[in-house]
């Protein structure tokens, strides 16, 4: 995900249903989706391919917006007008799945020749799990690494084969990158009072030792009191707490920022934005052989409890997930498998990069899963947002998070 590239891409969608599958013959079975790929992404193109094969199963496609997923889905389940399968967010999908929204399809999995939980990532695999059960399968995945400026290392007397491997390292290579005469910053990353601030922060808490059921633990306390140093010696950008992440990858690309920390969606264009030699490396951790994590993006498909055929909708993610293969060379999205081979792109800076995000989404945790993982998160910015401000220090911002996620677990 990135989450601000798709919130970009679903409030620039309008909703509608597409004429794909209306021209199926009497006798097929005919099956609604709901994503908010626009055209060039994944779900309209599988829609189309898997009608194409005239198997006597045919999608009808509807766009919806990016705010109206969680909302439209939910009320129209309650009034019987789901639609058989959806893209979800993942961290929205336990909501569903807890609710009884989503089939479980762990049976149909056991007997699936083409679905195989063993080539998932851990991380994706988990956001689709409920109760010990699969209520999906993921769709694509990301999750965010270290982009840092070769040629300001060597600049500024740092070795650009060696980039930061911890937190102290990171905040000090900071330091000597940041120059205020050129309006250069050491760091670009995003704290904003959203999503966006809990999937860039969590990884660190988690790193640290916390998670969102622990989140004032020792060295998730340690992890925003570093992003509070950083912010209070001016390492990075004020605007860090209001801006996004594409934003914040901007000043990177733009030769502003010495560092950021940002996801495989920039890559297409930074590739074209920035003059200079860069790299990625895997995300610092607390101290030299720390247990690593990081984010985890994108959406997971689903199949409505309330379908009549769930079968062929079963059949539909097959197919979808048989495509796997072409998810980067077609769209540009990272599939959620271990055992695909991303071919080379033929652009060394954008090949050496994927082969760190790649290793990057061996450590990738879910936001969640959980039902109320809104408050959750919400509860997690707050702090964020207390923290880096200087209304709360760092443990009181984050002993008050844990309060309200202990008050919505119960």
């Amino acid at each position: 995900m990135g989450i601000r590239k798709f919130a970009m891409i679903g409030a620039l969608a309008l909703a509608g249903v597409s004429l794909f599958g209306l021209a199926a013959k009497a006798e097929d079975v005919t099956l609604t989706l709901w994503s908010l790929d626009k055209d060039i992404q994944p779900a309209p193109n599988l829609v189309k391919e898997f009608n194409a094969q005239n198997n006597g199963i045919k999608i009808e496609y509807r766009l919806i917006q990016f705010d109206d997923v969680v909302t439209e889905a939910m009320r129209a389940y309650a009034t019987g007008q789901a639609p058989d399968i959806i893209a979800v967010d993942n961290p929205e999908h336990a909501m569903f799945a807890s609710r009884g929204a989503f089939l479980d399809i762990s049976d149909m999995i056991k007997g699936s020749s083409v679905i195989k939980p063993d080539n998932y990532f851990p991380g994706p695999l988990k956001s689709v799990e409920w109760d010990g059960k699969y209520f999906g399968i993921p769709k694509a995945t990301n999750t965010i690494a270290l982009y840092y400026n070769k040629d300001m290392f060597k600049a500024k007397g740092l070795d650009p084969n060696k980039p930061p491997q911890t937190w102290d390292e990171l905040v000090e290579d900071a330091r000597k990158l940041t120059d205020p005469a050129k309006n250069v910053y050491g760091l670009a990353f995003s704290a904003k009072a959203n999503e966006e601030g809990t999937f860039q922060f969590l990884p660190w808490a988690q790193m640290g030792g916390g998670g969102y059921q622990n989140i004032n633990a020792e060295g998730a306390v340690k992890a925003l009191e570093t992003w509070k140093t950083i912010m209070d010696e001016k390492l990075a950008s004020p605007d860090t707490l209001t801006r996004g992440q594409w934003d914040s990858t901007g000043t990177f690309n733009s030769g502003n920022a010495a560092m950021a920390i940002s996801g495989p969606w920039e890559l297409d264009r930074m590739s074209k934005e920035a003059k200079f030699d860069w790299g990625v490396a895997l995300l610092p951790v607390p101290k030299e052989g720390a247990e690593r994590s990081s984010a985890m993006g994108d959406f997971n498909w689903a199949i409505f409890s309330s379908t009549k055929h769930p079968a062929e909708a079963f059949k539909a993610l097959e197919f979808f997930a048989s495509q796997d293969d072409k998810m980067f060379k077609n769209y540009g999205q990272l599939p959620a498998r271990s055992d695909i081979t991303i071919p080379a792109t033929g652009e060394k800076l954008k090949d050496e990069a994927l082969k760190v995000f790649i290793e990057q989404l061996k450590y990738a945790k879910p936001r969640g899963p959980n039902p109320q993982w809104p408050k959750i998160s919400k509860a997690i910015q707050d702090a964020i947002q207390a923290a880096l401000t200087g209304q709360m220090s760092p443990k009181d911002a984050l002993d008050q998070a844990a309060d309200k996620i202990k008050a919505v677990l119960g």
